[in-house]
């Protein structure tokens, strides 16, 4: 039996579990706890293909994959990877018994791996007794470095394991302000990633990324034992002694043959298919991409499109005479047309027999475009900015953007786009995409398919209420109120009415004349479960339902979004239908 931590991404479920079914296992019970503190009871596997099969812990899985889902980030979780000739009934029962004795909460872990330590008992044996790997102990004891301050919030609910961990990377007076800025009410604390940019100057810029010998650094270096990465702790230092590797390497390509090495601007986009790829000795050039994490991408071998284009005439042109004459074309305009016409149908025609060649084809147009294709991605304008802040915070913003960066990178985009669809108008790069994609399995293609309509899809139109219809998607776990949404509510009638729907009776009856303002404050403390108010677990207005209703018995087609839903309603099923009524 081997130990490790394997990502979420390299796990699926195993056939041969006994519970294995299509249907995903309620996991309400045990998701708090494992967003608060993690799986700590490792999840029997055995290898299969590039990746691993979960033969138990299923449901440990599939509650890790909601966490995913909500844009949490989800650790490498521990395994027992199954070897030949493993019994797993004896393994699984064994695991259990072992894990059993080890306390749920870790700084109650800390405790016990602590008291081991003092006895004399090292790493190895306690990973051992209690079937754990090493690295998960190393992670417990990173805890001793917090001040008692922090463990206290901890202990009480004020901060999540996740913070808690991250706050192993900072010193000890790093601790103390930002203890300071919790105190303070005035200020705010940052917890979760904007801590770990906090405490990293606002770069996380990792050792793994220096193109320089790490001893000519002299800052210092943070070790995140949950994350196993290093980081520098002087941004600064680093991009000094990066640019000058990165200036060598340039010197040390144009010695090689390269014609000329062009270093991009920090964060300058390298968009591959405005370029053409072209050898060392037709005068290829090296295009160097330096993104805001410190990583450097070298692409070798390119002159732009203009240029080649450029080069391609005079060749044409000139032709193998030796006198330099320029030739008349061997075909006139009018049979160039003919031709192109003729071709066009010969392949039109063959096209209808080849739908998944058709399907990467659309895609290609979808993302890159043509002359006849131009989708934009939906801009998502705001009248104010509070607005675009909170849908960025959004569980369903999060998981949209991590989509994207899986999206790039399956299609070796730039990490740092901003948008996939990117419509241009020419076919050049729409085939080079084209090409791409017939090298990928379907399940790839309609992935990426999927993200691209889901980019360009228009906000606030018909067709996003007709898909929430269809699905009838369930806003409850997916969004929260929050402030911007209680500032913007401002019909008098509308918030007597969600107060009534959150307090109890009483309460709303007894402030039902009081001003808006007040009402608001009270919807806040039930939602927040504040100054002694019952929280109110998950609400949901009538405002994010679909279909769309409002909460004052007003008719809905006096909001677009009632309208937009009303407009296409009958078009959908019947059961669509009766519901919306």
């Amino acid at each position: 039996m081997q130990l490790r931590h394997i990502k979420l991404e390299d796990l699926k479920p195993a056939t041969v579990n006994v519970r294995h079914d299509k249907t995903v296992p309620d996991v309400s019970d045990i998701q708090p706890s494992i967003k608060k503190r993690g799986i700590l009871q490792p999840l029997l596997v055995r290898p299969n293909g590039k990746g691993f099969e979960v033969v138990a812990g299923r449901r440990r899985y599939f509650a890790a994959k909601n966490l995913q889902k909500e844009g949490s980030e989800v650790e490498p979780i521990p395994c027992a990877i199954m070897v030949k000739g493993d019994d797993a009934a004896a393994m699984e029962a064994s695991l259990l018994e072992n894990i059993a004795r080890l306390p749920m909460d870790p700084m109650q872990q800390y405790e016990a791996f602590a008291k081991l330590v003092k006895q004399g008992e090292t790493i190895g044996s306690i990973a051992e007794t209690f079937a754990i790997t090493e690295l998960a102990v190393k992670r417990t004891l990173a805890l001793a470095g917090l001040l008692p301050a922090i463990k206290m919030l901890y202990q009480n609910d004020h901060i999540d394991a996740e913070t808690l961990r991250i706050l192993t990377l900072a010193s000890k007076t790093q601790q103390k302000e930002w203890l300071a800025l919790v105190k303070d009410e005035k200020a705010h604390a940052p917890t979760g990633h904007q801590l770990k940019r906090w405490l990293l100057g606002g770069e996380n810029v990792k050792t793994s990324q220096a193109l320089f010998d790490l001893s000519d650094y002299k800052g210092a270096i943070i070790t995140d034992l949950f994350g196993d990465d290093d980081f520098f702790a002087d941004p600064d230092q680093f991009w000094i002694l990066q640019t000058k590797a990165i200036e060598q390497k340039a010197q040390a390509l144009k010695e090689e043959g390269w014609s000329s090495v062009v270093i991009l601007e920090r964060g300058q986009y390298f968009a591959e298919w405005e370029f053409e790829k072209t050898s060392m000795k037709d005068g290829g050039r090296v295009y160097v991409v330096i993104n805001h994490r410190g990583e450097v991408i070298f692409h070798k071998g390119y002159i732009t499109l203009k240029e080649a284009r450029v080069r391609k005439s005079k060749i044409d042109c000139k032709g193998e005479t030796d006198q330099g004459k320029s030739h008349k074309p061997e075909i006139t305009k009018a049979m160039q047309t003919y031709l192109e016409l003729h071709r066009h149908a010969l392949v039109r025609a063959e096209l209808l027999s080849h739908p998944k060649v058709a399907l990467r084809l659309t895609v290609a147009h979808m993302i890159v475009g043509s002359s006849l294709w131009q989708i934009r991605p939906e801009p998502q304008r705001t009248p104010k900015p509070e607005i675009k802040t909170s849908v960025l915070a959004s569980s369903s913003h999060t998981a949209f953007e991590k989509e994207r960066a899986a999206i790039l990178d399956m299609l070796g985009f730039d990490k740092g786009r901003s948008d996939l669809v990117r419509s241009n108008g020419d076919s050049y790069p729409t085939a080079v995409l084209f090409a791409k994609l017939l090298t990928m399995i379907d399940e790839e293609v309609f992935r990426i398919l999927t993200f691209a309509m889901t980019e360009s899809l228009e906000s606030g139109s018909c067709l996003t209420e007709a898909i929430g219809n269809h699905f009838t998607i369930n806003a409850t776990g997916k969004w929260q109120v929050d402030d911007v949404f209680l500032d913007l509510l401002k019909d008098k009638k509308a918030i007597n009415a969600v107060l009534a729907d959150v307090a109890d009776g009483k309460i709303a009856e007894a402030n039902a004349k009081e001003t808006g303002k007040v009402q608001k404050g009270i919807i806040s403390d039930f939602i927040k479960g504040e100054n002694g108010r019952k929280k109110h677990m998950n609400w949901v207005p009538n405002y994010m339902q679909f279909p769309f209703k409002g909460h004052t018995g007003t008719p809905i087609d006096t909001v677009s979004i009632g309208a937009s839903w009303l407009r296409v309603r009958t078009e959908f099923s019947e059961k669509n239908a009766d519901k919306s009524s």
